[in-house]
């Protein structure tokens, strides 16, 4: 090992390790590690930042918009519509919702996906009084089984593609990932369907975590403000400071016996007026002695809503603005008029000081604001509503309009008449130039993180090919196998690819891993297109862990789940997926 691949295999671990930590987003680790890379000189400074113009990075973030403008048009709407019945068998609902998820996730980001089916199951499980846990896992990984079936469906086979592209001249097409791709789906849907939700631990399909954080254990109390009191002739935002000192909420004013609208934070307090405050009775105790205000009395938390006032759910996704930081280091209330009031994570509520409280990816979230502007918040701060929602589908007369242009798009590409990026581009144009997508929710459609660590990483990948450091990996694992069946040593190849995906960005893992499969290939002479595949497959299964695919991560705060639990689904799917995949692409693309 020479002084260069050890400066990279050392890069490369920090990574990985900065990554299963999880303190610091995966961009920022992949980005700073570049730079490293650059000032050590194992990075050529010309190349970069070569990584933000690749075909991958373009395709990635053309496919996410193009998610969007089908979500926007009402068209997987259409699709969803019949999904709810109530009188359904928990096999039969999980069976469909996971077959519609997977063929979703064939045309479209499979994250896009989950977040569209999300709340439909959960409401779904709510009518037939059944916990979501039972479910939401189950679907997610149906949507990342679905993915496989066509190059754009998941990022690992667009990484692939391109790779392919640079090692043997011709990239992957659209379809080239179908036979294997369809037969890993359609084998998952039938487990998760039949057996996989069955395993689930039963503890977790009891309860209903996201339910129980509306049933909250404070009060609504209503203080008078008196005529000698302080607060006569401020406004309701000025309170903002004495309200978090004190831990509680002030959630508007009552005058005459009117309660004005939303919080009425603009307006100026009067003599006899009420506040209505929020918060645990010693909370409120406090803040009513601290501002003199005269205490009237509490009542139980059922009448925290008035007529302009509403509560919504939302789950954090990894790239939200809310992920790693508080609602007070964000100042909801003030900027975006919204108060936090309880948070749920992996089953345990929070209620002391929640505003304090660093949010997580996964986190199940209570929000309270005026009912018209929740939905534009949620937006804003990149969460999902886990309720139906009628965001974003006002626009059903153009859902065949925008799945005809997609349908265009695909199919051009697929024939080879027109490269996909610039297939895919033309697809974006028009959906702006028909109002599908507007021009403002362009840029707020792709997912940023997912592009620089992308582009990051791809100069590092580079790099340690042209090192030699992926060729000693390759001869690692040739010597494992020393002796054994090509069919073996793919079957390492994916049980190690999978590995590293269950723990890594399963983008990181396709970028590691391709050039190992491609040099494997090589020094036991075969063909390298059925390593390639196998990455492919083996890269975009992660089952084990919450923590392996943004999917999985999703899903923890919703369906109530612990770290522990996914391996129990998750481990026989994947078994069941090498044993499906590696004959069907010896079978596909021969040694």
């Amino acid at each position: 090992m020479n002084l260069d691949q050890g400066i990279l295999f050392a890069l490369f671990f920090a990574v990985f390790a900065l990554l299963v930590w999880g303190r610091w987003r995966y961009d920022v680790i992949a980005f700073s590690a570049l730079i490293v890379g650059v000032l050590l000189g194992v990075v050529p400074s010309g190349t970069a930042f070569d990584g933000f113009g690749h075909p991958a990075v373009v395709i990635i973030a053309l496919v996410l918009v193009v998610s969007r403008g089908l979500a926007a048009s009402g068209a997987v709407e259409l699709i969803t519509g019949a999904l709810v019945d109530k009188d359904r068998s928990v096999s039969t609902h999980v069976g469909i919702m996971s077959t519609v998820s997977a063929a979703l996730s064939a045309v479209m980001n499979n994250v896009a996906a989950l977040a569209l089916l999300m709340p439909v199951d959960m409401q779904a499980a709510r009518r037939a009084k059944r916990s979501p846990a039972l479910t939401l896992m189950p679907l997610s990984f149906a949507s990342i089984l679905g993915g496989m079936v066509t190059l754009i469906g998941t990022p690992p086979n667009i990484v692939i593609a391109t790779f392919r592209e640079g090692a043997l001249g011709e990239p992957y097409r659209m379809l080239d990932f179908a036979p294997v791709g369809l037969a890993v789906s359609v084998a998952g849907v039938l487990f998760v369907a039949l057996v996989g939700w069955r395993l689930i631990p039963v503890d977790r399909t009891k309860r209903d975590r996201a339910a129980e954080l509306a049933n909250l254990d404070d009060y609504i109390a209503e203080a008078r403000v008196a005529e000698s009191s302080s607060l006569v002739g401020t406004r309701v935002r000025d309170l903002d400071g004495q309200a978090e000192d004190s831990d509680i909420n002030v959630l508007g004013l009552v005058r005459r016996g009117k309660r004005l609208p939303g919080y009425a934070r603009r307006e100026e307090i009067r003599a006899d007026d009420l506040l209505v405050i929020e918060g645990a009775p010693a909370a409120i105790e406090t803040f009513v002695g601290a501002t003199g205000l005269e205490f009237l009395g509490a009542e139980a938390s059922g009448g925290l809503l008035g007529a302009h006032l509403a509560m919504m759910e939302v789950v954090v996704p990894q790239d939200a603005r809310l992920a790693g930081r508080s609602a007070y280091s964000l100042r909801l209330m003030s900027r975006y008029g919204t108060t936090l009031l309880g948070v749920s994570r992996q089953g345990k509520k929070f209620r002391d000081r929640v505003r304090h409280l660093e949010i997580q990816p996964g986190d199940v979230l209570l929000l309270v604001g005026r009912s018209e502007q929740l939905p534009d918040v949620a937006r804003r701060l990149g969460l999902l509503p886990l309720a139906e929602r009628g965001l974003e589908v006002a626009q059903r007369d153009k859902a065949w309009l925008a799945v005809g242009v997609f349908a265009t798009a695909v199919l051009l590409a697929s024939f080879g008449i027109v490269y996909l990026p610039i297939a895919l581009a033309a697809c974006v144009a028009s959906y702006v130039g028909l109002g599908i997508v507007p021009l403002s929710r362009i840029y707020t459609a792709v997912e940023w993180p997912v592009i620089v660590l992308l582009a990051s990483l791809i100069p590092l990948g580079g790099a340690l090919e042209q090192s030699g450091g992926t060729q000693l990996i390759a001869q690692s694992i040739v010597d494992l196998t020393a002796g054994a069946s090509p069919a073996i040593v793919l079957t390492v190849l994916m049980v190690i690819t999978m590995t590293l995906s269950d723990l890594l960005n399963n983008v990181a893992t396709a970028l590691i891993a391709a050039p190992i499969g491609v040099q494997v290939a090589e020094q036991i002479g075969a063909h390298p297109d059925p390593f390639l595949m196998g990455v492919a497959v083996a890269a975009s299964c992660a089952f084990l862990t919450p923590i392996g695919h943004k999917n999985n991560t999703l899903i923890l705060g919703p369906g109530g789940y612990k770290f522990g639990d996914y391996w129990r689904m998750g481990l026989p799917l994947e078994i069941l997926v090498i044993a499906v995949a590696v004959p069907t692409i010896l079978w596909f693309w021969p040694i």
